[in-house]
């Protein structure tokens, strides 16, 4: 596992290190407790806002019927 090295406010650091000694903890396992759930809670909005989308796509009515407008065109200058 890697390490990583970071610069922290003292007070915050024995805040931090209070907190983790009333969890039974360290300062490691709260701040990859931390990570994890900001991944996890990450992973589950980009998965809603996907979900959302494909909603959305699905119960709407619009259509190009077939049309293709070529990128140039699209984009004349």
């Amino acid at each position: 596992m890697p390490n990583v090295t970071m610069t922290i406010d003292d007070e915050l650091l024995k805040k931090a290190k209070k907190i983790a000694i009333d969890r039974n903890s360290t300062i490691s396992e709260l701040f990859r407790e931390y990570l994890t759930d900001l991944t996890r809670r990450e992973d589950l909005h980009r998965e809603y806002i996907a979900e959302e989308l494909d909603r959305l796509f699905a119960a709407s009515s619009a259509s190009s019927y077939g049309i293709s407008i070529p990128r140039d065109d699209l984009h004349e200058r």
